[in-house]
């Protein structure tokens, strides 16, 4: 089993959020996990990504070549077709519809909506309106992670275990808004046919 998973977004979104849920689940479960993590800004609305690589055997580089790439989770739709390259032919895409405009020249969403569909396995949600009707926009990561997590080779136990401990030292209320964000996530992926996976 190996599965290469490579996270997109801005600053503020929570793409190292995801990432770290992704670590603290495969420890839980004794597999190898390796994950490497770039900053184009440390500032809110800058770049940024993280590739993260599950395996049942040893990990000998945290970064994944281009063409590898089993799933793409992005949580901004422009930041997820610049890494369109490191997508395998079965691979998966996953993004919140919601653009993070940072710039004049930002493409039109429909424009870029339409690359996205271009390739077969794709699931284009809008996570940050299910966010706000959750109580929260900032847990969007959280629905696009739990719509993911009918793909990704990790228990929902040790997901949702990995979600608590990270979150231990906030209140019930945030625990509780990430977790429900998480299956809210689960759910629209479940709605979807080509997400066949029962997990």
């Amino acid at each position: 089993m190996k599965t290469n998973i490579i996270l997109s977004g801005v600053g503020g979104q929570g793409i190292l959020t995801i990432a770290a849920v992704l670590d603290t689940a495969a420890l839980s479960e004794n597999i190898y996990i390796k994950q490497s993590e770039v900053h184009g800004m440390s500032q809110r609305g800058g770049a940024v990504q993280s590739h993260v690589r599950i395996s049942d055997k040893e990990i000998y580089s945290d970064l994944i070549p281009e063409g590898k790439a089993d799933l793409i989770i992005s949580v901004e739709p422009m930041e997820l077709l610049r890494y369109i390259p490191f997508l395998n032919k079965n691979g998966w895409l996953i993004t919140d519809s919601n653009p993070f405009i940072n710039t004049t020249n930002y493409p039109d969403k429909e424009a870029l909506y339409e690359q996205i569909r271009k390739y077969p396995l794709h699931l284009i949600i809008d996570a940050t309106e299910i966010a706000k009707n959750i109580g929260n926009s900032k847990v969007a990561n959280m629905v696009l992670l739990g719509a993911a997590s009918t793909i990704i080779p990790l228990s929902e136990e040790s997901l949702l275990n990995a979600i608590k401990t990270l979150f231990q030292h906030k209140s019930e209320k945030i625990i509780t808004l990430n977790l429900q964000a998480f299956f809210e996530g689960k759910k629209i992926a479940k709605a979807h046919s080509h997400f066949a996976i029962d997990k």
